[in-house]
């Protein structure tokens, strides 16, 4: 299986980082283009990937080609790769924004659509995955394989990925705003900044763990640990008060709009 990344960013390093670090693909049956042939040549010593300037002929013999470029170089970058790709091959965007039909403009291309985030560049990813119009199982299964390399990988309704963008695509940026601030107050209150970080990340990841590990909801284990008067329930109250909760969902709301809006030019 030969695949072609269009772009060399952070996340499609990510992503053949993966694909060759866990075995689902060798680094001689992957190529990535870019502009840049500096940060080609890095990419081609640090993982032993083929490495190419041009993307016509990077793609001619792709049985996979991710477009990894951001969503506005794609109107430049697609038609010079189109006509150029096998009618057989599967095409996987990890472009926000660009819907499936967009990409397809008419032609039956076999399309998957994956809205990954940031956590992939450590191997714990999530991505939602989403098959465009003529896609089969058997690619959804192979997108899958793919984006389980660098994390975690959930099949969605296309229009769906409106929703995932605004819960896993922008969320780590949800994550470090949350502790952007905590270690802001943890400063302000005298704590030594080494042992804030070091408190704070722990209880973040040590939270996720056990709310996976455990299978109970959010809420359950939130009143776990808020004792009635105690010194949790004075920091939920505030947080309540000052309506934290309400500008958590309107955010992700207002981040779905946006990229609605995107979706539709």
């Amino acid at each position: 299986m030969k695949i072609t990344f269009i772009g060399a960013g952070n996340m499609a390093e990510a992503i053949f980082a993966g694909i060759v670090k866990q075995q689902v693909g060798a680094a001689s049956d992957v190529c990535v283009t870019d502009i840049s042939e500096e940060r080609l040549e890095y990419l081609s010593q640090k993982y032993g990937v083929g490495t190419s300037l041009d993307n016509p002929s990077a793609v001619a013999d792709a049985d996979v080609v991710v477009l990894a470029v951001k969503p506005q170089i794609f109107p430049t970058v697609w038609p010079e790769i189109a006509e150029a790709i096998k009618p057989d091959a599967l095409v996987v965007s990890v472009m926000a924004g660009v819907p499936s039909t967009t990409i397809a403009d008419g032609k039956p291309i076999r399309i998957v659509r994956v809205m990954p985030n940031t956590p992939a560049l450590i191997g714990r990813g999530a991505a939602g995955i989403a098959a465009g119009e003529f896609a089969t199982e058997t690619d959804l299964q192979l997108a899958e394989k793919l984006m389980g390399a660098v994390g975690v990988a959930v099949r969605v309704e296309e229009e769906e990925l409106h929703a995932v963008t605004a819960v896993s695509g922008s969320g780590p940026a949800y994550v470090f705003y949350l502790l952007e601030n905590m270690l802001a107050a943890a400063d302000r209150m005298g704590l030594e900044k080494g042992i804030a970080r070091e408190l704070a990340l722990a209880t973040v990841m040590g939270a996720a763990e056990l709310m996976k590990e455990s299978g109970e909801e959010a809420e359950a284990l939130r009143n776990k640990v808020t004792s009635k008067g105690g010194t949790t329930a004075a920091a939920i109250n505030t947080m309540i008060k000052r309506g934290v909760g309400e500008s958590v969902v309107a955010a992700m709301q207002a981040c779905a709009a946006r990229s609605r809006e995107l979706a539709d030019g």
